[in-house]
């Protein structure tokens, strides 16, 4: 197995085109196609993580954060970014990294906090838009069915939970330069002139280059007369932050005190009590002063976060109640879920969780 099979069982669970744009994910360092000795997974990409990779026999490291992420322009060692890069590419160590392609994703660290707080009837707090793409092409009509199939199988039509769901066929009649139609390449170079059919189907942004190369793979014309377009649809399954239910009510203190044991926090810094119950509950790991408002809108009780400046505390303004738990407390336990994935897909190696804690936040 190499570099590149890991990454592949990676981007199944989490496509990195659902990523920020700001974001740096991806394979950072290393060749993809070196062949894997075992696999540790951390949170920060540390020299001591490093360290213990070579300690462990491990020449991938899969991290959450990105251990380069405003660029590198020189590699001398003057901060802990170069360091880390270059003890890694001395002992051809790759580094991967998710970041918020998997606090985006259904299953990824918001998930891991609600379920660490036995959260239900879960949901995206933030969905994001513009992740479906739509294909229409042309096609002689006694290909449809055919191509229909091909485009299915790349992956077409499956959006969500849903399977099949966006096909669309619609005749036509010979290309003769009617409005209708606009004439392709045959196979010898020639307008084709027999009768033809529309073909529509929507797929996710992902899989753009699959269905593209199918298309092309499958299609019997020279030209490929095809347009894609962009929708405006908010995707239920893919954003930023998740809201789910306490089984039963709480008091705002019992809340906090639940909170503090379940994700192991030190210190819970929240805004003024309300002296009402709470119920319904936002999560957002990492920084999330961004998604107060919507948090706010979505009628929860709590927003549970990190990273709060002082003058984001005002802004619950008595409608809802912040708690800010610490950015590595909120995504802590991401790394557990990166090993569950990857050890249910590999078995032929080792993958490790890395016991070195990269908190550089300490409580007096």
């Amino acid at each position: 197995m190499i570099v590149q099979d890991v990454i592949n069982h990676l981007e199944a669970l989490t496509p990195l085109a659902y990523a920020e744009s700001f974001d740096n994910v991806g394979l950072l360092v290393g060749n993809k196609n070196e062949k894997i000795t075992g696999v540790l997974v951390t949170l920060d990409t540390l020299e001591t993580v490093v360290d213990e990779a070579i300690e462990k026999n491990c020449n991938l490291i899969v991290s959450f954060h990105p251990i380069i992420f405003k660029g590198l322009k020189k590699l001398t060692g003057k901060n802990y970014v170069e360091r880390v890069v270059i003890k890694a590419i001395k002992h051809d160590i790759a580094i991967y990294a998710m970041h918020t392609a998997l606090d985006n994703a259904i299953n990824g660290v918001n998930d891991m906090i609600c379920n660490k707080l036995n959260l239900i009837n879960k949901h995206i707090l933030i969905p994001q838009s513009e992740t479906i793409k739509k294909l229409t092409t042309y096609v002689p009509k006694n290909e449809a069915e055919q191509l229909r199939i091909a485009l299915f199988n790349a992956g077409a039509g499956s959006i969500g939970n849903y399977n099949n769901c966006s096909f669309n066929v619609e005749g036509y009649g010979t290309y003769n330069g009617n409005e209708n139609s606009n004439p392709t390449l045959g196979e010898k170079g020639k307008t084709h002139t027999e009768a033809e059919t529309k073909i529509t189907v929507t797929y996710s942004k992902h899989l753009e280059s699959k269905i593209i190369k199918t298309l092309f793979d499958s299609h019997s014309y020279e030209e490929v007369a095809y347009e894609i377009t962009t929708l405006e649809n908010k995707n239920q399954s893919i954003g930023m932050g998740m809201i789910g239910d306490l089984k039963e009510p709480m008091s705002e203190y019992d809340f906090l005190n639940h909170l503090k044991t379940k994700m192991n926090t030190e210190c819970i810094r929240h805004s003024s009590f309300l002296n009402r119950p709470i119920k319904k509950v936002a999560v957002l790991g990492g920084s999330g002063s961004f998604a107060i408002s919507a948090a706010k809108a979505s009628g929860s009780d709590a927003f549970i976060t990190s990273d709060l400046k002082y003058h984001d505390f005002f802004t619950a303004e008595n409608s809802i109640l912040l708690a800010d738990i610490g950015h590595y407390e909120s995504e802590q336990f991401t790394k557990n879920l990166l090993v569950a994935n990857l050890t249910k897909k590999i078995t032929n190696f080792a993958v490790v969780l890395s016991k070195t804690n990269t908190n550089p936040v300490k409580y007096f």
